[in-house]
This record gives structure tokens, sequence and C-alpha cells, in this order.
């Protein structure tokens, strides 16, 4: 097929080397016949006359002529050719995809090199702006990695230990000056099953961006990894580091798991530095991140402080500026970012530490100073709440929380924590055990919040006896003290009389439900104990729907009558009623759910498809009943 293909393309060019040649030869020859009859030979020879020399001149110009022809011919059989030759190729492709392999090896595989790798993992958050060019086997590793670790674990393996960060800080915090002699520092490092690489980059960041002046120790607390690259390959490393500063890490295992509380306990307890910080082993802290935190403690020994955080993408592992904020919480006691105190608005100095309700986790402190308040709550279990639980402690006890804007650490945010896929277990228990402890009246807030039963919650939060006493001992403040002082945003709502799932009569497998959001419009939906069905029941009528709010300027939503139509909508509560919708209504357990001013009944109607909508309309036998009561409120009939 090739030699088929390649003999009138050789002959063609054979052709036109040929024709080239005579147009040459023929003009060469045409110029030496011109010298000759104008020359020597005209008048050596006696030769014709001129007119004879013109027709000569005449015959080999058409020569030429002809030959030009010739060769403008050939070339149009040789382009006719050619597209033959492609037309016929393009027709077999298509008939012997295979047969295009074999005939073109060299092309077939550029153009594989080209492609790009399939997508395997296309629904993977990881994949999403990283990773175009692997190969199928790189993602495959790099997926198993970030399942197992929660960020992108294969990336890290491939960047230095050394990496260099963006310098996040404010230029003022640049040139602000620290006392020559400070306190020194020992930082604490927790992990439970990292990645090895991402260790060894929170302690070359530290120890890089530390003045050796200041650091005295860093000690690593392994809370019971199963992850084996943390064991002999660890130790290894750790002994390097040894070498080149002598004494400086020291490690620590636990024998079996105890949670992040206790291995921060574990690492405190075992420091000797003047200022214990205590980090995640997934964090970078920043260029000259220490000094501020060393300088305000030495000022006032009662103050923890913690750094801002930076975030480290999971996927990309690239830093993202994080602005500066003051740390708060909600009443399921999970962390938040709050809005910045005006009161430090009007210093004008972007470099003054803030006061902050509560604390994220990372932190530093005199180490005999958190030694006195009693350390972490020991019996915390696993994550969630241990930060809340000493913020609370801190104020209620005589100290004080601050953010340190000039100190900045980086912080690797998981895209999912593979140790304990539902937290929520741990959470809502060790969120009970702090309201126990500290939030006297108000914790109530904390059991409406998550949905659990004020009396036999059937909830153990463990033996609260010693913190009791440590409290009765530190003398501290009361929860209510701390909301007026401290957290005025957090807003507590004591006049709710019922709240849980809300059912109706002719269904109680479907429950209220707030919908989606955004939008205004609730619906009946399968029942289930997820925040959408919180539903709340206030002494003065109105039903709030959705998660318990915690902040006072916060948007919350009223179940309303809009007074036309038969659709209820919600809306925010402290707007509603200004805009002439009805919030009020009447309810018993029950009974009927009936607007005070509309006299119009929520219900629900099942729909062509099955399901059932809500709808206002006049009262028939429909009742509700809604999931626990705290108390009984107004016992006469609805009208």
């Amino acid at each position: 097929m090739i030699l088929r293909r390649n003999f009138p393309k050789g002959f063609c060019i054979g052709l036109i080397l040929v024709i080239a040649v005579n147009i040459f030869l023929v003009f060469y020859t045409k110029e030496t016949l011109h010298n000759l009859i104008l020359g020597r030979l005209h008048k050596e020879f006696h030769l014709p006359p001129p007119e004879w020399d013109g027709a000569m001149i005449k015959r080999l110009s058409r020569l030429e002529m002809d030959l030009q022809h010739l060769k403008d011919g050939m070339q149009l059989v040789m382009k006719q050719q050619e597209n033959k030759d492609h037309t016929q190729k393009r027709i077999e492709d298509e008939v012997h995809p295979a047969r295009k392999a074999v005939e073109t090896p060299e092309r077939e595989t550029k153009k594989q090199q080209n492609r790009p790798p399939k997508k395997l993992f296309p629904n993977s958050p990881l994949f999403k702006q990283w990773g175009d060019k692997l190969s199928e086997a790189q993602q495959k590793e790099a997926e198993d990695l970030f399942q197992k670790f929660g960020y992108n674990a294969y990336l890290s393996n491939q960047l230095p230990h050394n990496r260099s960060l963006m310098d996040t800080r404010d230029s003022r915090c640049v040139q602000k000056s620290y006392p020559s002699l400070l306190p020194s520092l020992g930082v604490i490092l927790i992990f439970m099953d990292e990645s090895l690489s991402i260790i060894q980059r929170a302690i070359t960041s530290v120890i890089s961006r530390t003045p050796p002046r200041l650091l005295k120790e860093i000690i690593l607390v392994d809370d019971f990894s199963s992850n084996g690259e943390l064991k002999v390959s660890l130790n290894e490393k750790i002994k390097l580091y040894n070498q080149k500063y002598p004494g400086l890490l020291k490690m620590i295992r636990h024998s079996e798991r105890r949670g992040l509380a206790q291995a921060r306990n574990t690492g405190w307890a075992a420091a000797t530095a003047d200022v214990v910080a205590i980090l995640d082993a997934h964090i970078e802290v920043n260029v000259g991140w220490a000094e501020p935190i060393l300088a305000r403690i030495q000022e006032d020994r009662t103050v923890i402080v913690s750094p801002v955080f930076d975030k480290i993408c999971f996927d990309t592992l690239q830093l993202e500026k994080y602005g500066l904020a003051v740390h708060g919480f909600n009443w399921e006691l999970w962390c938040r970012y709050d809005a910045l105190p005006q009161a430090w608005i009007d210093l004008n100095d972007v470099t003054a530490p803030v006061k902050s309700p509560s604390i994220m986790g990372i932190m530093a402190a005199n180490r005999l100073f958190l030694g006195e308040i009693g350390a972490l709550d020991g019996g915390m279990l696993v994550y969630g709440g241990e930060n809340v639980e000493l913020s609370l402690r801190v104020w209620q006890c005589g100290g004080k929380i601050e953010i340190l804007p000039c100190s900045r650490v980086a912080h690797l945010e998981r895209y999912h924590k593979p140790y304990a896929m539902d937290l929520s277990i741990f959470l809502k228990r060790n969120a009970l055990r702090v309201a126990e402890i500290w939030m006297d009246e108000y914790k109530q807030m904390v059991y409406l919040a998550w949905n659990i039963p004020l009396q036999n919650s059937g909830i153990d939060y463990g033996d609260i006896s010693s913190r009791i006493a440590l409290r009765k001992k530190l003398k501290c403040k009361p929860f209510d003290w701390y909301l007026k002082n401290v957290y005025p945003l957090l807003k507590p709502t004591l006049n709710i009389v019922g709240y849980g799932r809300m059912k109706n009569s002719l269904d109680k497998n479907v429950c209220l439900d707030q919908g989606p959001v955004p939008g205004n419009t609730p619906i009946m939906h399968p029942c289930h104990e997820f925040s959408p069905q919180n539903i709340y029941y206030h002494q003065t009528g109105e039903f709030y729907m959705g998660n318990l709010i915690a902040e006072a300027n916060s948007d919350d939503r009223c179940l309303t009558d809009p007074g036309h139509g038969e659709k209820p909508t919600l809306e925010r509560c402290s707007t509603a009623a200004q805009s002439g919708l009805h919030i009020h209504w009447d309810f018993k357990q029950g009974r009927a759910i009936v607007n005070r001013d509309t006299k119009r009944c929520l219900e629900i109607r099942k729909h062509s498809s099955g399901a059932y909508m809500l709808v206002l309309q006049k009262c028939t036998t429909q009742t509700w009943e809604l999931q626990y009561i705290i108390r009984n409120w107004d016992q006469t009939d609805v009208q």
C-alpha cells in the first residue's frame, strides 16, 4: 500500500526534475544560439540574414513555452494524485481503524502522548482544581491517599518540607519590635494518622521560623496512630532532627486512643518551657509568629492567645489569607467566626490584641497558668467542644482570651475527617458536658439546639464532679456574667415551651420542614434528625424553624400566614410583623395550629403525586404534635 501510494509521487517528482533540467538547457541553448547567430558564426560562415535569426528565436521560445505547459500539467496531475491518496487514506482509516495505528505508529504515539489522561474520579473533590496531568496510576494513588487522610497527601509528598509561605501579616506588624528578652517556647504538635510529610513540614516550619534562642522544645504526641509510616520512619526522622538540633524533639505515644483534649494535656505535662503553644500537626507557622505570642504572655500571664489562622487548601495545598476575626460559637457549641468588636476597631491599631469570646483550638499559654486553671478537660472525648470548655473556664475563672493579629499560622483544612466519619455523637456528648459544668440556667439552650430532651437524655457525658469542684475552688463567675460581659452577641431564647419534630395526625411519617434555603416556603418531608426540621414554639406564639439562632443580629425564620392564598411562608421574624405578615399562632399539644389574626389553620393536603402539601384553610379535624414539651402553657381551648 505504501509503495503504491508513493510511486506516482516519485514519478511526478522525477518528471519535474527532468523538465527543470530541460528548461535550463533551453535557456542556455537559446542564449548560446543567440550569441552564435549574432556573433562570430554570422560573420565567419556567411549564414542567412537576420530574418532567419528571428525565426530561430521564435522556435526556441515556443519550445520553452511548451515545456512550461508540460511542467504545469505535471504539477496539476501530481496535486490531483495527492488529493486522491488523502481521500483514499481517510476512507481506509474509517473502515479499518486498527490499520491506521499500524500504518502510522509514530503519529499515533505522539497523539496518545498529547491526549490528557482519562479522569478516573470525575466526582472527587480532590480533582476539581488539581491533577489534570496525572496518569491513571497517579490518580488512583492520589485518591487513595485523599480518602485516607482527608487532604492531598500525594501532593504533600512531592513538596519540599521547607517550602516558602507568603507573609500574610499587615505591614505594620513587620515594623513592630519586641523585647530582646522573651520567655522560652515549647511547641506541642498533636496528631493521629497524619501523613508523614505533613508532620515533617510542620516541624520544619517551626524550626526555621522560630528564633533558636526562643525555641526550647518540640513535643510530638501521637494519639495511637495506625499509620505505619508514623512508627519507625517518624522515629528515624526525629533522630535526624535531633542530630542537627540536639535534644530539641521529643516523641510521646499513647497506647490507646485518648482524644484531642487528653493528647494536648499529655504534651502540656511533658513541657518544660515557660510558654506552651499547642498546635495541630497539619500546620505551617509563618514568619514572625512566635514573638507576638511570647511578648503578650510576658505582659500578662493570665491571657491565653491564638494566632490568626490562614487556610491551606486541602487539594492544592496553596495558602489563602484569612481576614482577622474573633472566635465564637453557637448553641451547639460549634465554632464560628464573629465580627471584630467595635472597641478594637476604635483603637485604630491593627497590631493590637483582639478580645475574643472563645478560641478555636490552636493556642498558646503560660505553662504554669494553664495548669492552675485545670489544663484541658480530660473528660472530653475524641473531638469537639474542648476549646469552648476551656474558653468558658478561662473567662469565668479570672483569665482572658485574645487573638494576636501579628501572629499567623497556616492551617490545613481537611475535606473530611477520616478518623471519625460521624462526629455528631461526640460533639453532642461533649456539648452536654460543657453545658452541665459551666452554663447554669442557660444549659437548656444546648439541649434545645441538639434536639435532646431536658430530662433522661440517655447521653452519658461522664463524671463531672471534679470539674464542678475546680469551678468552686477557682471561685468562677456564672455564665450569665460571661454572656453580659464577654459574649453579648450570643442570644439566649428562654421563652421556648416546645421543640423538636412536628407531625400531623394524617401521617406520622412526615414532618414539618423549613424546605430549601434560600427560599421561604415550608414543606412536609419524611422525618429525619437534622436541623431543617427543628421547630421551636415560643410562649408568645411564634414558630421558629431551622437552626436555633445564636446571634442577636442573625436571620431567624418564622412561620407566617400572608393573609392571602393558601401557602404559608417563612420570613425573618423581626421584620415579618412589620410587613403585615401574621406570625402568631395558637397551639396546644395534640390540637390544631390556628393563626391568631386570620383564624386559618395550618393543615396538610395530599397531592395527586402522593406527597403532602402544607395549606392554610378553614380548620378541619387535623391536629399536630410537637416532639418535646418544656412546660405546660395556656390550657384554654382554641376558639
